[in-house]
């Protein structure tokens, strides 16, 4: 099965509910104000955001008089054009040879942090990478725990203390650790109490303090994991997190369970913090790196 065709068949739930609407919305209308009107409507219902909604309509209707669009059908494919622009280029995970990478991966609880750094640990490891995972979340209970699950299966060492104990130590511990097995890639594992603000935002300093004093030349990503099935509350997490630390990618996870697959544009437009992996599906290879153009081909295909 190709990318798009699995694609498809991930942001199913979204396209079904969107795509009928959607061409229910514009088969037969003239492109008046009311047309316009609905797919506004159309759009904030499938948690497009109203920043990214009001600039699709407006592009809408500015190419529309400039391309002297006719039908229906081009109208969807003009829709699709903007759509994928809005979401701008391919940003893929940095990852440098030869030196120490080190993925801080922060998200409130319940989001899929544990599942995707299992999968990224499995991912690197088979492409050759040698790879550890820090259980950095130590106020969850049984975090840890389900942190050497994941990295059992990938077959990765794990870095852990126990219940309670400071993160920091434990990603200082880490570092050392990776530094002394010659290790490519340590992904760190994170609390997230978001309901506990002031708490989180000093741990995750403290954190990125020691990363930055233990491991001065390494390559870094902050990888923020938001629950697509979430909606409009994911822009809200977005906007909390960046306030914390330099977020500098979002995982979605979950698009295959969401009609509201809509929050990928709306994430897009109103953080400009890139999109870099999303989570279509269970199977490792469901954790795919994002593609804009070929996610709107999948979005608005018939």
């Amino acid at each position: 099965m190709n990318f798009l065709q699995r694609m498809k068949e991930g942001l199913e739930r979204t396209r079904q509910g969107f795509m009928a609407k959607l061409t229910e919305v514009i088969t037969g209308r003239k492109f008046d104000d009311s047309l316009y009107e609905d797919l506004e409507e159309l759009l904030l219902l499938h948690d497009v955001g109203v920043e990214a909604t009001a600039y699709l309509i407006a592009e809408l209707k500015k190419q529309v008089k400039e391309r002297k669009i006719a039908t229906s059908d081009e109208l969807r494919h003009l829709l699709q054009d903007i759509a994928g622009k809005t979401l701008g280029s391919k940003q893929p995970l940095r990852y440098r040879e030869g030196t120490l990478n080190v993925y801080l991966v922060v998200g409130v609880n319940g989001v899929g942090k544990t599942t995707t750094i299992g999968k990224l640990a499995e991912r690197f490891k088979k492409g050759g990478s040698k790879v550890m995972v820090a259980a950095g979340d130590t106020f969850r209970a049984a975090a840890s725990s389900q942190l050497q699950i994941w990295a059992a299966r990938a077959g990765v060492a794990v870095v852990s203390h126990a219940d309670g104990a400071d993160p920091a130590a434990v990603v200082f511990d880490a570092l050392h650790a990776a530094r002394s097995r010659h290790i490519d890639l340590l992904i760190i594992d994170t609390a997230g109490r978001l309901h506990n603000k002031s708490n989180l935002m000093q741990e995750l300093g403290k954190i990125k303090r020691i990363i930055d004093r233990e491991a001065p030349n390494a390559l870094q990503e902050i990888l923020l994991v938001i629950d697509a099935t979430t909606g409009q509350n994911a822009l809200v997490q977005a906007q909390e997190f960046a306030q914390i630390v330099p977020v500098s990618g979002i995982v979605l996870t979950k698009l295959d369970g969401t009609a509201k697959g809509g929050i990928v544009l709306a994430i897009a437009k109103e953080q400009k913090i890139p999109i870099k992996l999303i989570g279509i599906g269970e199977k490792l290879a469901d954790l795919r790196d994002f593609d804009p153009q070929e996610f709107a081909a999948a979005l608005f295909a018939e």
